[in-house]
């Protein structure tokens, strides 16, 4: 019995050595309870929890800034959901002392600092085909919109104006042009960008694009045009739509000196970022007629006011309020795929598990993943059995309420520690950002 006791002695001594600047000291109690997986910027879990109930306890914040993020979920979440209403700059990934994986339920992830996180030891993954169609779909829309003046049109009537002479209807209808043979430029030819100029090639419109990523070939085997520059594309497109991610590259990239580079009168939409736009500039070409219209789902400022802002007397302007990206159906795949990615990250190994992380390559290169032999490593750090701990209440299945202070966040966790099975991270020092391909964001979709 000593003999063996003293086995185990060694055994755990060598699996400090093992987890020193991985996790800290593993806490007293259940050797693998449920790790606590938070939904940041949301109060709905009916989706997540049949995915996560039997591996996790799932909360939710309906927090809009990491200010209103409970203390509790802030030490002891290992795994957080989230929309883009919230930002996790590195002071705010800083404040949660165990995340060991973030899910951005959509497709843009501009809203988590992903170097930031790598060196935390965070891994960043998002749902990129969920909303495909609809983005698509919203976008041609807006297109279409533009082009035929729908919106004008049903506005006038609904102000009295009556349309009954054909100099009355070529008042009202005054701008709307013919599709066939005009020009749509598509920067960023991504899953969303792909689906427009298939669907704008029906409708008669000749297709050109510009995406410095894409290997050479893909143009032929959708049928479309390919631009050198930017600025090719932007002399040539009578309507510019814009499908790629925003990184600091690219913030505004439509600005006063690219709009001068645009034919005169073309139309502009975006249903990407919001920060790809100069909404000033974009105003000022409205108002002079160098622009002839703009939609806009996405806005440099979230959630949109007509009231405030550059935009507010604008010409010429459909607003939406972000919202291409939705539908019944993708809303409930995205949740649904987005839980699936948090139990591969508790069942499995982060990164290699991991269906969707956008910042492998930094957490690999980053100083807090040392590369361990398959036979050292622990059950507790991957892929782990799961038991619930006494004494915690499973948190989205339990009824609705929040702890104190908490602003309608965490649902009735009770006071306790909890130790999780999924590794949480003692975040080191920060670590320099890898060169290698470091400056290279490939143009994900909306």
């Amino acid at each position: 019995m000593a003999l063996m006791d003293k086995h185990k002695q060694v055994k755990r001594q060598r699996l400090d050595r093992i987890c020193e600047g991985i996790r800290p000291p593993i806490l007293n109690g259940p050797m693998h309870p449920r790790p606590l997986v938070a939904l940041l910027d949301g109060r709905d879990c009916t989706v997540e929890m049949p995915i996560l109930k039997d591996v996790a306890t799932v909360a939710f914040c309906d927090a809009q800034s990491t200010q209103e993020i409970h203390e509790k979920v802030l030490n002891e979440a290992v795994a957080a959901l989230l929309y883009h209403t919230i930002t996790l700059s590195r002071d705010d990934l800083e404040k949660f002392k165990g995340l060991r994986v973030i899910v951005r339920i959509g497709s843009g992830f501009d809203n988590v600092d992903t170097k930031a996180a790598a060196e935390l030891g965070i891994a960043v993954c998002n749902v990129p085909a969920a909303s495909v169609e609809e983005t698509a779909d919203t976008s041609l829309c807006l297109i279409l919109n533009l082009y035929r003046r729908v919106t004008w049109m049903h506005q006038a009537l609904r102000e009295g104006t009556r349309a009954s002479s054909v100099e009355q209807i070529r008042e009202v209808a005054g701008g709307a042009a013919r599709i066939r043979g005009e020009t749509l430029g598509i920067i960023g030819l991504g899953r969303v960008g792909q689906a427009v100029a298939l669907r704008a090639k029906a409708f008669g419109f000749g297709v050109i694009f510009y995406d410095p990523y894409l290997p050479d070939g893909v143009e032929r085997s959708l049928g479309l045009q390919r631009m050198a520059t930017l600025q090719d594309l932007l002399i040539h497109s009578d309507c510019v739509s814009l499908h790629c991610s925003l990184n600091e590259h690219n913030h505004h990239l439509i600005n006063d000196f690219t709009i001068k580079q645009m034919r005169q009168g073309a139309f502009l939409v975006n249903t990407s970022r919001g920060g790809l736009v100069d909404e000033k500039a974009l105003a000022q070409a409205l108002k002079e007629g160098r622009i002839r219209g703009a939609a806009l789902d996405v806005h440099e400022t979230e959630p949109f006011s007509f009231s405030t802002g550059p935009l507010k007397d604008a010409p010429n302007l459909i607003c939406t309020p972000h919202t291409s990206w939705y539908s019944e159906q993708a809303s409930v795949e995205a949740r649904e795929e987005a839980a699936r990615e948090v139990r591969r990250a508790i069942t499995g190994r982060i990164p290699d598990s991991l269906k969707n992380c956008v910042n492998k390559e930094y957490l690999m290169a980053a100083s807090q993943w040392p590369s361990m032999e398959a036979a050292t490593v622990h059950p507790e750090l991957n892929g782990a059995t799961y038991r619930f701990p006494p004494g915690l209440i499973n948190v989205a299945a339990a009824a609705a309420g929040g702890l104190p202070g908490a602003g309608g966040g965490v649902e009735s966790l009770v006071s306790g520690t909890l130790a999780h099975g999924i590794a949480p991270v003692s975040h080191p020092p920060h670590a320099p950002s890898p060169k290698a391909e470091a400056d290279r964001d490939i143009p994900s979709d909306q």
